[in-house]
């Protein structure tokens, strides 16, 4: 006879990969019903963008199977708590992760890298928000094709700006607040300051992610945020030569000496290599091989993703029109790459807060 006691049992004997726990200790079994052979309940994952619910799913049907009833008809449904370290008393109350996503130098495809990141967490069913850090050169303007400014409303009696919003993502950029062509001409103190009034003075909202675009180099924006704002991790962002590597090397380095360290997620390889259209299984390596995972491997840092160049992603990001193709290797290596990405923020957020 099936009851819920015997499948909670089996249950109890699925392992989550990454927690080293089982699934009933962990809480994330839920809304669990039995209606004759019928076994229906809910696993809830610790993101939407999980890269092993098939295998937690496939364990528990097999549990089920041996321990209670081979007959027995399994239904598994999936829903997210995305999980946080962050106090609810600190800024951003309703951002649970903080994601900078870095390299060191430019001409890597950062951005390309931050914006893509953030729809495919989208796409995944994630609440995100990006943040254009980069105040001299900022991106995010013409790779959604937005050109207004924010709006600005009294909330709680404070003046704050309302992020823009497409592809289900909100979006804030200095560039938004400049007219095409304008360049800023400031100083470090003001750079500061303007990075300081984007993460404070924004009605961000419930965000399960706010992906931060960084510019290049190693200078005030990123010793500010790294000081001043609970950061979940960094990413680092290169491309496989070793001019590209050089000053990856030197944004972990920063992260590590910025004064309140940034835990780094991981590496992740932009540029990787070229597969034509037509021919989807050649691979040309332009930039050399290897370069992000051996900075992966010399860094002790995983290697998250190897991002292919694909002509139509530039041709899509110089109209305006930035989404990911459902059919593409590059909609398939982004759509790994996010799901890495939430996996690794996953897990520091399981690591008790004092270690």
């Amino acid at each position: 006879m099936i009851t819920k006691d015997n499948v909670l049992k089996a249950l109890s004997e699925v392992i989550e990969p990454d927690l080293r726990r089982d699934l009933v200790s962990l809480g994330m079994i839920e809304n669990l019903t039995i209606e004759g052979a019928t076994v229906q309940f809910t696993i809830v994952l610790t993101t939407p963008a999980c890269p092993l619910k098939d295998h937690m799913k496939n364990a528990c049907v097999n549990a089920i199977h041996l321990l209670v009833d081979k007959e027995a008809q399994v239904q598994v449904d999936f829903s997210s708590r995305v999980t946080t370290q962050r106090s609810e008393s600190s800024v951003l109350q309703g951002v649970r992760n903080i994601i900078a996503v870095a390299s060191g130098k430019g001409g890597v495809g950062k951005s390309t890298v931050a914006t893509n990141l953030a729809i495919a967490l989208r796409k995944e069913g994630a609440k995100v928000g990006l943040l254009d850090a980069d105040i001299y050169g900022p991106s995010i303007p013409t790779m959604f094709g937005i050109n207004e400014a924010p709006e600005m409303r009294t909330i709680d009696g404070r003046d704050l700006m309302i992020p823009l919003e497409k592809e289900g993502i909100k979006l804030l950029s200095i560039g938004f607040l400049m007219k095409p062509g304008q360049a800023v001409v400031w100083r470090g103190p003001m750079i500061s300051s303007a990075i300081r009034q984007f993460m404070n003075d924004v009605a961000w909202g419930d965000l399960d992610y706010l992906i931060l675009d960084l510019p290049p180099g190693t200078g005030d924006i990123h010793i500010t945020l790294a000081q001043q704002f609970p950061i979940t991790g960094a990413l680092i962002v290169t491309t496989p030569q070793e001019v590209a590597l050089a000053d990856a090397r030197k944004a972990i380095t920063m992260f590590k000496m910025a004064g309140a360290e940034v835990p780094l997620l991981g590496v992740v390889e932009n540029m990787s290599y070229f597969s034509p259209e037509d021919q989807p299984e050649k691979k040309y390596f332009l930039f050399g091989q290897g370069g992000g995972e051996k900075l992966s491997m010399e860094s002790e840092l995983p290697l998250l993703g190897e991002i292919p160049l694909y002509e139509q992603l530039r041709a899509s990001a110089d109209e305006g029109r930035f989404t990911l193709d459902s059919v593409s290797i590059y909609s398939e290596a982004f759509t790994k790459f996010a799901r890495n990405v939430a996996r690794q923020v996953a897990l520091r957020n399981a690591v008790p807060a004092s270690n």
